[in-house]
């Protein structure tokens, strides 16, 4: 088996959590970071060498994958510049802010015969690896309804940690930057989305956002269910639920907890799906939680494509489908 070897672009929150499974998994390691902030270089872990330019990171460094851990803007251009000097990429969520950027990734992929790895981690949740068993087997029949609930808290600290957050241009808006991951459970499980239609309003943020912070649109699945999907930052204090409620033929099914973390409602005509309950393993930032921390699964993804050529947990064409269906809502909610 061959050691896989990683750089990261971007180590913020996100990319230090890349750096951790990286550096603890057996058939990988982390030979270089690249970030704009030079203090970070003294940061780097034993062995790690560190950039300030992308570029020299891609010219100088032997490494077989690129983690793009930067802000949602740049995920085309480093995904594109890391896929041109022959490296596999691993892109954060969202994989990009437009179909259009996912289309010119997905192109050069091609072109050059690479991989790209979008990061989707919540699809390892032990809750939705059951229900998407119910699904996969047919054993709740056909879907009638989806309840999609995002209720987070986001306050000023949140803002203020990075001049690119709630920024339009560079963030897009809580569907790609908080809650993509929810969007994309929902299409994991039922499929396509065809016909949106909701609204969207800045509340709490409107101060220091130029994007929304609380939404709710009713949507039509390819397989004709009905998906109801509310979100907002301004639970008040602190994040509150994430949920994903199925109504289907054979039974009723509730993925809930903060973080899709418990089975928290069952009631189905064939075997009860086992207790689940995880607790303490989300994304802990300090000033704010985020989704479950399965980012070890992930990069263990990478080294079973890349060795044993198993499948690919998110492929490029789902984080596509992702944006897709992001900005069909946006459109829908009338933002130009």
């Amino acid at each position: 088996m061959n050691n896989i070897r990683f750089a990261i672009v971007g180590f913020g929150n996100i990319g230090r959590r890349h750096a951790e499974h990286i550096i603890h998994n057996a058939s990988t390691s982390l030979v270089a970071v690249c970030d704009v902030n030079t203090t970070l270089n003294s940061k780097m872990p034993s062995g790690v060498a560190f950039y300030s330019s992308l570029n020299d990171m891609l010219q100088g460094t032997q490494f077989d994958v690129l983690c793009v851990c930067t802000p949602n803007y740049l995920h085309e251009s480093h995904t594109i510049a890391g896929l041109n000097a022959g490296f596999h990429v691993v892109v954060e969520k969202p994989m990009a802010m437009s179909v259009a950027e996912c289309d010119r990734m997905i192109a050069t992929a091609k072109k050059v015969g690479k991989t790209i790895f979008a990061v989707k981690q919540n699809r390892y949740n032990p809750p939705v690896q059951e229900v998407k068993k119910l699904v996969a087997d047919n054993k709740l029949g056909r879907v009638y309804m989806m309840q999609v609930n995002c209720f987070w808290n986001r306050g000023d600290a949140y803002y203020s940690e990075s001049d690119w957050r709630g920024k339009m241009a560079k963030d897009g808006g809580c569907l790609f930057t908080q809650f993509s991951h929810f969007v994309d459970i929902l299409y994991y499980l039922n499929g396509p989305i065809v016909k949106s239609q909701g609204a969207i309003h800045n509340y709490a943020h409107q101060h220091n956002t130029e994007v929304e912070d609380a939404g709710s649109f009713v949507m039509q699945a390819q397989n004709d269910a009905i998906v109801n999907f509310n979100f907002t930052t301004c639970a008040f204090q602190k994040n509150m639920e994430g949920s994903i409620t199925l109504f289907a033929e054979s039974g009723t099914v509730k993925i809930g907890g903060q973080y899709l973390n418990t089975i928290e409602y069952q009631q189905l005509k064939g075997e009860a799906l086992p207790e689940i309950n995880i607790s303490a393993k989300n994304n802990d930032y300090g000033l704010y939680q985020g989704s479950m921390s399965n980012h070890d699964k992930m990069i263990q993804n990478v080294v079973d494509v890349l060795n044993d050529d198993q499948p690919i947990m998110t492929t490029a064409e789902e984080g596509r489908e992702v944006v897709r269906i992001i900005e069909q809502m946006y459109e829908s909610a009338g933002r130009k």
